[in-house]
C-alpha cells in the first residue's frame, strides 16, 4: 500500500506522547529515559525502568506493572484483536475498514503503540501523558486513512481489559485511569 505524502507527514506528526507537563515532576534525565524510549517506539527496557525506580518514591508500586504489561504486550495486543475481530466480523473482509491485510496489521501495530504509551504513564506515575497535539495529528491521519473509529476504540478498551486482568485486583482502579486518557481522546476522534 502506497501512503501518499500526506500520510507520511501525518505518521511523523503523530506522537501521542508528550512528556512536556512532567518537567516540575520529574528530573531531566528521568523524562530523556522516557524521550529516547518514544523516539525509539518501544517500550522501557528493565535497565530504563530501574533507573526510573531508584529516582522515583512515588509511583515503585507502578513499575513492575509496566514491566509485566510490556512483557505481556503481545497476548494483551492479540486478545483485543480477538474481541475487535469478533464484534467486527467482517471488518477484514473486502469492503471492511481493515481490508487490506496491511491496514489490519497497522492496526494491530497501533495496539502495540497504544499499551507502549500507557505503559510510560503507569511508569512515570502521570497520566498526563498524552500530546494534544500529536493526537491532533493522529485524528488527521486516521480521518485520511479512513480508520474504523468504533474499531479501534473498542481495542483500546479491549487493551485496558486484557490489562487489567492480569494485575491485582485492588491495583485496576489505580491503574483504569492511565488506559481511560487514552480511550478518552480517541473518542473525540469520533464526534
Amino acid at each position: 500500500m502506497e501512503l501518499t505524502s500526506t500520510v507520511r507527514e501525518l505518521i511523523v506528526k503523530a506522537r501521542i506522547v508528550s512528556f512536556e507537563d512532567w518537567k516540575s515532576t520529574h528530573s531531566p534525565a528521568i523524562i530523556a529515559l522516557f524521550q529516547s524510549a518514544d523516539d525509539r517506539r518501544v517500550y522501557l527496557t528493565d535497565d530504563e525502568l530501574g533507573k526510573i525506580e531508584a529516582n522515583s518514591s512515588s509511583n515503585l508500586n507502578l513499575i513492575p506493572i509496566a514491566r509485566l504489561l510490556r512483557d505481556a504486550a503481545t497476548e494483551i495486543v492479540d486478545d483485543a484483536r480477538a474481541r475487535v475481530l469478533a464484534s467486527f466480523p467482517t471488518i477484514t473482509q473486502p469492503g471492511g475498514g481493515l481490508y487490506p491485510a496491511a491496514r489490519a496489521e497497522a492496526c494491530w501495530r497501533d495496539f502495540w503503540h497504544f499499551l507502549r504509551c500507557v505503559t510510560y504513564g503507569i511508569a512515570g506515575g502521570s497520566v498526563e501523558y498524552t500530546s494534544d497535539t500529536g493526537l491532533h495529528y493522529m485524528n488527521l491521519l486516521y480521518q485520511e486513512l479512513q480508520v474504523p473509529l468504533a474499531a479501534m476504540v473498542l481495542g483500546l478498551q479491549e487493551l485496558k481489559t486484557a490489562s487489567l486482568s492480569r494485575v491485582e485486583p485492588d491495583l485496576q482502579p489505580t491503574l483504569a485511569p492511565y488506559f481511560d486518557r487514552l480511550i478518552i481522546k480517541l473518542q473525540e476522534f469520533q464526534k
